[in-house]
C-alpha cells in the first residue's frame, strides 16, 4: 500500500502510481483527513484499507508529484541518525559510532518530493536517505519486533549547510540541516510487506544526472530495527513520528575539492521500490549577505 499527502489531506495512491483517491472520502470520514489522524489510528486504519473496494480509476483524481507533502507533514518528533554507513564514515575519516548519533530535523525544513531548494550559502550539501515513519506508539521495542511499529518507509533528503552545521565550538549539525526545503520525502509512504526484503533498498543520488552516492540500506550500520530499539528505549515513539536514517559515501563535503550545490543544479534521490525526488537549486535570498540587526 502507497498512501501519501496532498494538500494537507491523506490520499491512497493507486497500485500503478497514476491516481489517488481522498482517504476521509473514500472512508466516509472514519479515517483523516489530516496524515496524523490516519497514523493515530494505523492498526484500524490498514484492515480497512486492506477490504475498502475502491476503483480508482473511476473515484481517483489523477497524481501530479508536484502536489504533494511529505508522506507526514506534522510529525511530533522528528530523528536523525549521523554516520550510519560505514563507507560514509571511512570517508569522513572518523570511528565506527558504537550507538546511534542522533540529531534532528525541524519541521519547517519539510518539503514534498518535487519543488526548488533554496540556497542559503555556498556551502549546501547532499544526502539521500531512507526515511522511516512510525505507525504505533513504540516504547521499549526489541529490534525483533520494531517492523510491526513502522507504518512504512519513504525517500529523503537530508540536505546540510556544511558551514553552520560545523561552526563551532559546538557543531549545530540540527540548524545546519533545517533551512526551508532541507528534509523533502517522498513521493509517498510504502508499507513493508510491500518490499522482498525491506532492509535491502537500493538508494541514489544524481547532481545533474552524475551519480554521487550509490549503495543499499543493508549497509546500515544500524538497520531500522536496531534505530526503533535504541530510539524507544530512551522515550516513546509517537505514530507519525519521523526518522531519517542516515546517508552512504558520497557526499559533496569530503570531495578533493569539496563540491557543494550551486543554483541551477538538479538533485534527483531514488529508492528502490519506493519512487523518486528532484529538486532544482535556486539562489536563497540575501545568500552571501552577512545579517544585519535592525
Amino acid at each position: 500500500m502507497r498512501i501519501a499527502t496532498r494538500r494537507g489531506r491523506s490520499v491512497l495512491i493507486s497500485p500503478d502510481t497514476t491516481f489517488l483517491i481522498d482517504i476521509a472520502e473514500a472512508s466516509h470520514g472514519r479515517f483523516g483527513p489530516g496524515a496524523r489522524s490516519v497514523y493515530e489510528a494505523w492498526s484500524d486504519f490498514v484492515e480497512w484499507a486492506r477490504h475498502a473496494s475502491i476503483d480508482f480509476a473511476e473515484g481517483g483524481t489523477p497524481l501530479n508529484l508536484t502536489e504533494l507533502d511529505p508522506p507526514s507533514p506534522e510529525p511530533r518528533q522528528t530523528f536523525a541518525i549521523g554516520l550510519n554507513y560505514r563507507d560514509h564514515a571511512d570517508e569522513s575519516g572518523l570511528d565506527y559510532p558504537s550507538s546511534p548519533p542522533t540529531f534532528t530535523k525541524f519541521a519547517g525544513s519539510f518539503a514534498g518530493p518535487i519543488g526548488e531548494l533554496a540556497l542559503p550559502a555556498a556551502t549546501v550539501d547532499w544526502e539521500a536517505e531512507l526515511v522511516v515513519v512510525i505507525g504505533r506508539r513504540a516504547e521499549r521495542v526489541t529490534a525483533a519486533w520494531a517492523w510491526s511499529y513502522v507504518a512504512g518507509l519513504t525517500a529523503g533528503q537530508d540536505f546540510s549547510e556544511r558551514g553552520l552545521q560545523l561552526a563551532g565550538p559546538a557543531p549545530q549539525f540540527s540548524l545546519g540541516k533545517s533551512y526551508p526545503g532541507f528534509a523533502p520525502q517522498g513521493p509517498w509512504l510504502v508499507t513493508p510487506d510491500e518490499f522482498a526484503d525491506p532492509e535491502d533498498l537500493p538508494i541514489e543520488c544524481r547532481v545533474n544526472g552524475e551519480v554521487m552516492q550509490r549503495s543499499s540500506t543493508k549497509q546500515l550500520i544500524f538497520s531500522v530495527p536496531d534505530l526503533v530499539e535504541h530510539l524507544s528505549a530512551v522515550l516513546p515513539l509517537l505514530p507519525g513520528d519521523v526518522i531519517f536514517t542516515g546517508t552512504p559515501a558520497g557526499v559533496g563535503g569530503t570531495r578533493k575539492p569539496p563540491r557543494f550545490l550551486k543554483e541551477g543544479d538538479v538533485v534527483e534521490t531514488t529508492i528502490g521500490g519506493i519512487g523518486d525526488l528532484r529538486q532544482v537549486c535556486i539562489d536563497g535570498p540575501g545568500k552571501g549577505e552577512q545579517q544585519v540587526t535592525p
